[in-house]
């Protein structure tokens, strides 16, 4: 087995070599983030990747992510350490069926979550995170005045929005994701049972049922800031495990209780240390996107990474 501090050190002294900037999202392994030139959530990863002036892009994360990553910084070589690592919800949303649905709806705005392939962002109007998406469908409303909005793939992302923004009708892609949508209402009341007193965090990804007796509906950026702001010493985390190592990091002394050993994506969790090496030493899992669908998607892209 190899010494992690050894990959480590390895890791960064090729990021070094090769003008590499790593990126992780919150979802990974800790000893993933720990090697990270910057750990984030979606939306703060997408700016990094569009903000910064390294050559080279290692994408810690799953395929989307790198694909954006692409998009909005189409001269960087991107690198993604396992190519296989997917995303189930973002299956759920075909370019060929958004493409039909548009045509069956003319004239009425596509709003995407980022958990999307770039065929299907180049058929979207604006890209959202969940830790945006509010924002962001406002502005869409306050700016066209639009009566309807068709928002995917996530229903249950879908729901917090129409529930955040009453005024404008969201009609609601049946995609959703397997790691939050498994968890029901009486899980997170049995958890409250034996941690009382905890602030119940959850991710709006859950299901509307779940969301509704948390205390607070957050992103994942969001709920390490919470965190270190709120008075509260314990927090019942109903995201993915992964959170908790950087939660621990914010907010050092607080109490965090996993939800359940099931909330694991099993995507996320492909990326080890040794594949993130492997990607660098050998310029490896090179993501590219056809020009005319970066070109398609960027508008969306860019507008969710400069709103809200």
């Amino acid at each position: 087995m190899s010494d992690p501090v050894a990959l480590h050190d390895e890791i960064r002294a090729l990021a070094a070599q090769r003008d590499a900037v790593v990126l992780a999202h919150n979802y990974q392994r800790p000893e993933v983030q720990d090697v990270a030139d910057f750990t984030g959530d979606s939306l703060g990863l997408s700016r990094q990747a569009a903000a910064t002036e390294a050559s080279v892009i290692v994408f810690a994360g799953v395929h989307f992510m790198a694909e954006t990553a692409k998009i909005l910084s189409p001269d960087k070589t991107v690198l993604m350490p396992e190519p296989r690592a997917g995303c189930p919800m973002a299956d759920m949303m075909s370019a060929e069926d958004l493409a039909a649905w548009r045509d069956a709806n003319p004239g009425v705005p596509v709003v995407t979550y980022v958990n999307s392939t770039a065929a299907v962002k180049a058929l979207t109007d604006v890209c959202v995170t969940s830790a945006n998406a509010v924002a962001v469908v406002r502005h869409l409303v306050e700016e066209t005045g639009t009566a309807r909005i068709l928002f995917g793939p996530d229903r249950n992302l879908a729901w917090w929005v129409a529930r955040s923004v009453p005024e404008v009708d969201i009609v609601a892609w049946e995609g959703w994701c397997p790691t939050h949508d498994d968890v029901t209402a009486q899980q997170v009341l049995d958890a409250r049972e034996l941690h009382p007193g905890a602030e119940v965090m959850a991710h709006p990804e859950c299901r509307p049922e779940v969301v509704d007796i948390a205390d607070a509906v957050l992103s994942t950026s969001q709920m390490l800031d919470h965190t270190a702001r709120s008075s509260a010493e314990e927090f019942i985390v109903v995201t993915e495990e992964g959170l908790l190592h950087a939660l621990a990091k914010a907010a050092p002394g607080k109490r965090f209780v996993n939800l359940t050993p099931r909330m694991i994506c099993p995507n996320m969790k492909l990326t080890t240390l040794q594949k993130v090496r492997d990607c660098l030493r050998d310029s490896s899992g090179e993501i590219e996107v056809a020009k005319d669908t970066r070109r398609a998607a960027y508008a969306a892209v860019e507008r969710m990474v400069s709103i809200g």
